[in-house]
This record gives C-alpha cells, sequence and structure tokens, in this order.
C-alpha cells in the first residue's frame, strides 16, 4: 500500500487536533484573552480586525481541512459497503458504484426501494393484524 501524501498526513493530524477538548480550549482562551485585551486597546477597530481576521483565516483554512476528511471518509465507507454487497450471495452487484449514477438513475433505484420497504411493512403490518 502507498504511504499517504505529506497533505493527507498532516490533514489526519490536523484533523485529529482540531477535533480534541484541547483545542476548542485554546480557541477560547484565545477569544477571552482578545476580549480583555479589549479595554486595554481602547475597543480600536485594529483589535477588531486581529479577531476577525484570525478567525476569517482559521474558517478558510478549516473548510479544506474538513472537506478533505469528509471526502476521504465517504470514499471509505463506500469501499467498505461496496465490499458488503459484493460478500453478499442475493445482493445486487449493479449496486455497488451507485454513487456514480446520474440524479435520475439514483431516483429511480431510491422509488424501487422505498416501493420495497413499503411492501415490506405492509406485510408485516397484516402479519400483526391476525
Amino acid at each position: 500500500m502507498d504511504k499517504p501524501s505529506r497533505f493527507t498526513r498532516a490533514a489526519r493530524a490536523a484533523a485529529r487536533f482540531t477535533g480534541r477538548p484541547l483545542c476548542f480550549n485554546l480557541a477560547l482562551l484565545i477569544v477571552i484573552v482578545w476580549l480583555v485585551t479589549g479595554p486595554v486597546f481602547g475597543f480600536s477597530d485594529t483589535w477588531q480586525l486581529v479577531i476577525n481576521t484570525g478567525t476569517t483565516i482559521v474558517t478558510f483554512l478549516m473548510v479544506f481541512l474538513i472537506q478533505n476528511t469528509q471526502n476521504r471518509d465517504t470514499e471509505a465507507m463506500h469501499i467498505k459497503l461496496d465490499e458488503i454487497i459484493r460478500a453478499t450471495r442475493t445482493a445486487q452487484n449493479e449496486l455497488l458504484d451507485l454513487e456514480e449514477l446520474d440524479e435520475k438513475t439514483l431516483d429511480d433505484y431510491r422509488r424501487r426501494y422505498e416501493r420495497l420497504a413499503e411492501h415490506a411493512r405492509h406485510k408485516i403490518s397484516e402479519k400483526s393484524k391476525k
């Protein structure tokens, strides 16, 4: 198996760090320090610009980090689900790459499975009445 790229390793490390309470507490501490220094700087425009710029930069970078993590997790989940479908004897293998299909085809499959679910619930309802 190939070694993950530097970006992937950095994104994983950053995602692990930013998802921990320590990171939240650090961000909270920064905001508290910023608030406390407000009177010292006379609540100036520069004082406000510091927090606005900082949060904008962090938010901008986090969008890419979250998207990368979500893409990787989604891809892994698809592969795992594909393996379950492939390994199940009665499964329909045409569902393996469902995420690659166009919207109309996906809607058709969704409606088909909704009908199957409705039929199954109806059967259960009929059995419980007897």
